[in-house]
């Protein structure tokens, strides 16, 4: 490429990732690895896991799953029960899954050399780096009531950013709370250094709603939000014009 770096796209756990990285030598491994996830954790697939666990069925003791779903109880408690890996009373760690898939083709492309890589799937984003000569990586947050444009760009080295919202699926956050579609927002988006956790936390914040949600980020050290409201308003935190582009 004329930039140097390698471009790779793959369809995997219901969506489509793209890398962009210094070095082609950490993507087969990646590619293998957000399979394996997939294979392990999706609710889609009866053969799955997580499905069959969530059928009731037992399985051998597995470290990743074990895991993830501290990691679930950990946002939940962070959430006050916004976040669950149960949202309508079956099992779904979901929500903390694909970010977590994200950042392990990040550690793949890292080990395998790359410095400067932008990995996107399903509308999350993890940023390691520089996109070339000394310029930040700039991602674009997707209008949700016209997808094919841009709400907003940010920018930024060793960045994350996550959207929850109705984009890509149409109502399908669960509030915990009321196990039903949750309402208060067209879309969420949240930023932060690592995707795992900002990706659940967006999931919370869209279960939140607008009155809650915002006011708990701004709490929390390290993250920064954006939101559509359903009649096209936008909201941000305090924080948030710092990472917007140009």
């Amino acid at each position: 490429m004329t930039d140097g770096k390698v471009r790779y796209v793959e369809p995997a756990m219901g969506t489509v990732f793209s890398i962009v990285a210094d070095v082609g030598d950490g993507i087969p491994a990646a590619v293998d690895r957000l399979h394996a996830i997939d294979a392990k954790f999706s609710t889609y697939r009866e053969d799955s896991a997580i499905s069959r666990m969530a059928r009731g069925e037992a399985i051998e003791r597995d470290p990743e799953i074990a895991e993830v779903l501290r990691r679930c109880a950990e946002v939940e408690a962070d959430t006050a029960g916004a976040f669950s890996a149960y949202p309508a009373g079956r099992l779904d760690p979901s929500g903390w899954v694909k970010g977590w898939a994200i950042e392990e083709v990040d550690r793949l492309l890292t080990a395998a050399g790359s410095r400067n890589h932008l990995i996107v799937g399903g509308g999350d984003v993890q940023a390691r780096g520089e996109a070339d000569l000394g310029r930040p990586w700039t991602v674009g947050i997707a209008d949700p009531r016209h997808p094919e444009r841009y709400a907003a760009l940010v920018s930024g080295r060793d960045f994350a950013v996550a959207t929850s919202g109705t984009t890509e699926r149409g109502a399908h956050i669960i509030d915990p709370a009321t196990a039903r579609p949750a309402t208060g927002f067209l879309a969420v988006t949240l930023i932060g250094a690592r995707i795992a956790r900002a990706d659940a936390y967006a999931t919370a914040v869209f279960a939140m709603g607008p009155e809650r949600g915002l006011e708990w980020v701004e709490e929390r050290d390290g993250f920064e939000a954006y939101a559509v409201l359903p009649d096209g308003t936008t909201v941000e935190t305090a924080g948030f014009a710092r990472y917007l582009a140009g």
